[in-house]
């Protein structure tokens, strides 16, 4: 519009107000944003069931064991496809992937809907989150080569708010959908838009051209590699917490496929002719900075994601709306941050390193707030540490988008994508590992502390019991026998509260590491110089 004005007054110079090289047709802006889209509903996803759990767990009979599976199936697949996606974009285009990726995820979510039972949910979501995983790394590919240095104030603030805010509102999302119709709606509600992405794409993106000769190249023991390794650690993640470790046998036994995959994927990386997943990105000295930061940020992200449903549900006893409607702070805070983020990193020209530096320490606060946690604690309580919360996210992952990929050269972009965003995956992968270990073994620790210190002789344990005792006796209850039950419930209460305040002092001290580590990035401007050179 700016082009149109400046030309149409006599007064003003008949040029352009932005150089020709800079211009982005509208059909790629459209396109992008279908991908764009399309990207939220993968990520989505990955968390739109956690708030709903219970519901899909009854629906379909399951255990609580097998419900589970319901998001560990999504994300190991899915983890599989993200590095996997650079090569079959440099292969079939970034036209053919995303078309088959968006038409499969679509196609797949309206299966996940129509499962009658367990197993087949679990195979549904398998297709889904491995189909879906197409979608992530080429919007980030897509951002970094289609856009010129010049509009990325405006592409990176919407592509780092859709990784943040669409696992963020899942939980919203799904308890509202399945609170106000039924669980099937979590999935129902991918297929229009599905469709029109997946049809949007395939008639305007047209940003590469396939190469079909890389078929021939294709190293299949690079992928069996890579799927060994990558999706047998994402299941010792998920379930080695729940089962002991290596205590138990079938978590050993991956462990074991995991070590074995990973060492034929990095021999299959550094010695084939063409290999599945191009590592020489982590040269960049910035891009490996970029991606530790982002594995931090992936620990954090779906740490939060994951801790407040389960302390309001467990503690507080929230069903799925409710937690979704304290939870959406989060998410409002960081729509309301993108632009404000834009803005610092593109006209204000804020040093990347001290935006993530002042991300790293808002989230980091936040998550201090949350160490003084109590049992009563409700939506005003969580309401300034999840505003803290956004505000980190959105100013830390802007700018490490930015460093990690803006000064790869063009040829390395699509596998640093895939790689990049994996970071993030593992990353959630790893913390909720380490957050499901720490409330376990910290909460069996502070219980033993606790019940040491309920004994008869204490004269404050002896009158609340006693207390205790008298009001249930005069309800017409065995006095005796229901207070002791209900001081153990209390006990075990805290207990739980006091593991949760460790996993957030945890969390604390993760964040305040990255403001150190900040300092190592190198400077944007002679970043550049070094790739051009």
């Amino acid at each position: 519009m700016s082009t149109v004005m400046t030309s149409a007054s006599p007064a003003a110079p008949a040029r352009p107000a932005t150089p020709p090289s800079d211009a982005v047709p509208m059909r790629k802006v459209i396109a992008f944003v279908a991908m764009v889209f399309g990207m939220f509903m993968a990520i989505l996803d990955i968390q739109i069931v956690s708030a709903s759990l219970a519901e899909i767990q009854a629906g379909l009979s399951a255990s609580t064991d097998e419900i589970a599976w319901v998001q560990t199936a999504y994300l190991i697949a899915e983890v599989i496809m993200i590095p996997l996606s650079g090569f079959l974009a440099r292969m079939l285009s970034t036209r053919v992937l995303f078309t088959l990726a968006a038409a499969g995820f679509t196609a797949s979510s309206a299966l996940c809907a129509t499962a009658t039972n367990i197993d087949q949910m679990i195979v549904y979501r398998a297709i889904q989150g491995f189909i879906g995983g197409g979608m992530i790394p080429s919007v980030f590919a897509a951002a970094f080569t289609v856009f010129p240095p010049s509009k990325r104030a405006i592409v990176s603030p919407l592509i780092g708010l859709v990784a943040t805010l669409a696992p963020t509102i899942g939980p919203t999302i799904g308890g509202y959908l399945s609170h106000a119709f039924s669980w099937h709606w979590l999935f129902l509600v991918n297929v229009p838009p599905g469709i029109i992405v997946a049809i949007t794409v395939w008639n305007l993106v047209d940003f590469d051209k396939p190469d079909l000769s890389l078929f021939a190249r294709f190293d299949w023991f690079g992928l069996l590699g890579l799927a060994s390794f990558l999706g047998s650690l994402e299941y010792v993640l998920e379930e080695g917490p729940l089962n002991d470790w290596f205590e138990d046998s079938s978590i050993l036994v991956f462990a074991i496929v995991a070590a074995i995959g990973c060492v034929l994927f990095f021999w299959r990386a550094f010695t084939a002719e063409e290999p599945i997943v191009d590592l020489t990105a982590f040269a960049n000295r910035n891009f490996a900075f970029g991606s530790l930061f982002s594995f931090v940020m992936g620990v954090g992200l779906y740490g939060l994601t994951y801790l407040y449903p389960v302390y309001l549900a467990r503690i507080r006893g929230y069903d799925s709306l409710m937690i979704g409607q304290t939870m959406f702070v989060s998410g409002l805070t960081m729509f309301i941050m993108a632009p404000i983020s834009g803005i610092l990193s593109g006209k204000l020209r804020m040093d990347p390193r001290l935006m993530m530096s002042l991300g790293f320490i808002s989230f980091g606060s936040g998550t201090w707030l949350m160490s003084g946690l109590t049992h009563d604690w409700d939506f005003w309580e969580l309401f300034v540490p999840q505003i803290l919360r956004g505000v980190g996210l959105m100013m830390a992952m802007i700018p490490i988008n930015n460093i990690a990929l803006g000064t790869l050269p063009p040829q390395k972009i699509k596998g640093g994508s895939g790689l990049y965003n994996l970071t993030r995956n593992l990353g959630g992968a790893v913390g909720l590992a380490i957050i499901n270990t720490l409330l376990n073994e910290r909460s069996t620790l502070h219980y033993e502390r606790l019940a040491e210190s309920i004994r008869w002789g204490r004269r404050v344990v002896e009158d609340r019991m006693a207390a205790m005792a008298a009001r249930m006796t005069a309800q017409g209850l065995d006095g005796s026998a229901t207070s002791i039950a209900q001081m153990s419930n209390i006990v075990r209460r805290e207990a739980s509260i006091l593991s949760f305040s460790d996993v957030f002092i945890f969390l604390t001290v993760l964040f305040g590491a990255l403001v150190v580590l900040s300092v190592f990035i190198q400077k944007p401007d002679a970043a550049v110089k070094v790739d051009a050179h």
